[in-house]
């Protein structure tokens, strides 16, 4: 008998039509002699409602008690899958992150989970019950419920999926798969077959909102086969995978463009050693997700530093460099909050070269300036204005053919 985790995101259990369908696949996957585990997310916008209605209340409310408020979304939303599998003469349970054991550290709003107990859901295996894991939270040593950050119902799904040893971890959403683009913006945008580990890893982090990079760092680590898929129609997804020899000949897999994003910039910092070592090592500390980081030298006692964060961590960032002021000597701040970033990413760039020329040009002919370009081994991003964003993207998508099937590009 195998193991099925199936996660259904927000607009795939919105309503009670789709609540049904949902279950029904449940139903389905255990009537082939399954065990099945379901991880739902909040229905449709109630997470942003939930949030709205807190800074109605308060603009800057404790994160312990947003996490206490936000974690019910998911609790209605597995009672209510429950409730209808029942009704569809299935034996099913709905359990919170609590409830099954999954322990994380006490960061409120940006929990990591640190253990699952997955005895509890095996006991309720044993009673015949599919098992429905309200995603998105857990408890910490204390008792306290965390939330695992926004999007955190595809790391709840991916860790379960580890900890049971499942099959396969199937994340249901309302798209039939992974996308060489964002189909809303790039419309000739074609579905992967399959994509890689490192790949995703990097989309994720880039702005990709299929996946939660969190839940790609699990899958990766413990090879858990993830299958993204519709929640609409019966077909085939993207699998994602270790990577595989034939994906080198594939030169560019994804782009992506992310908005929402903020430009530090240090001007004539003091250029000693140690001293990116103290800021950052602060900003951590400040719990800020920092992306991006170029330095320059200007001479050998001044040097020129910036780096981007999501626009969410933009206060937090502010408030920890301006703590430096009496340790880290530099000119001048600036802020840019009109930027975004437009990334091209593939496992291929390690064997191929002339990528980085190929994303510049496409992006000069359509007169999009680039404020700052940074590199990994398989990854080229572009900072550019905002209001170019979508611009870039279509320039870039089209450069390298991302409309079309691997097999059916230009080398």
């Amino acid at each position: 008998m195998g193991i099925v985790v199936q996660k259904f995101g927000g607009t795939s259990v919105a309503d009670a039509v789709k609540i049904r369908k949902a279950a029904q696949r449940a139903i389905d996957a255990a009537k082939k002699g399954n065990n099945v585990v379901v991880v739902a997310s909040a229905r449709g916008k109630q997470t942003d409602h939930l949030i709205a209605d807190a800074m109605e209340l308060n603009s800057n409310p404790p994160r312990r008690e947003m996490d206490q408020l936000l974690s019910t979304g998911e609790q209605q939303t597995v009672s209510l899958m429950a409730i209808a599998m029942h009704g569809m003469g299935q034996k099913a349970v709905s359990m919170t992150g609590g409830q099954i054991g999954m322990r994380t550290d006490s960061v409120f709003s940006k929990a990591r989970i640190q253990s699952i107990d997955a005895k509890k859901i095996h006991a309720e295996f044993d009673k015949g019950n599919i098992v429905i894991v309200a995603g998105f939270q857990g408890i910490d040593e204390n008792g306290n419920t965390t939330t695992l950050g926004r999007g955190g119902s595809d790391t709840s799904a991916v860790a379960l999926a580890a900890a049971l040893k499942a099959d396969v971890c199937e994340i249901y959403t309302d798209v039939d798969g992974i996308y060489t683009a964002d189909p809303r913006v790039y419309k000739k945008a074609i579905k992967m077959k399959q994509i890689s580990y490192d790949e995703i890893l990097e989309l994720a982090s880039l702005g990709a909102g299929v996946m939660h990079g969190r839940s790609i760092e699990f899958g990766k680590k413990y090879d858990v086969t993830i299958h993204v898929r519709s929640s609409l129609v019966d077909i085939e997804g993207t699998l994602i995978t270790h990577e595989v020899p034939q994906m080198e000949g594939i030169l560019v897999s994804g782009a992506t463009s992310q908005k929402n994003l903020a430009k530090i910039g240090l001007i004539g910092v003091e250029n000693t050693p140690g001293t990116a070592a103290k800021i950052f090592a602060h900003l951590a500390g400040a719990k800020v997700s920092v992306n991006d980081i170029i330095q320059t030298e200007v001479s050998k006692e001044k040097a020129n530093l910036s780096f981007t964060v999501g626009n969410s961590d933009l206060l937090d960032a502010k408030t920890a460099i301006e703590e430096l002021k009496s340790s880290i000597k530099y000119d001048k701040i600036f802020i840019r909050e009109d930027i975004a970033e437009i990334s091209v990413v593939g496992v291929g760039m390690r064997s191929h070269y002339g990528v980085a020329n190929k994303m510049f040009d496409a992006l000069a002919k359509a007169k999009v300036n680039i404020d700052s370009i940074t590199t990994s081994e398989i990854r080229i991003s572009c900072i550019v204005d905002e209001d170019q964003a979508e611009t870039a993207l279509i320039a870039v998508c089209d450069a390298f053919e991302l409309d079309k099937p691997a097999e059916k590009r230009s080398k």
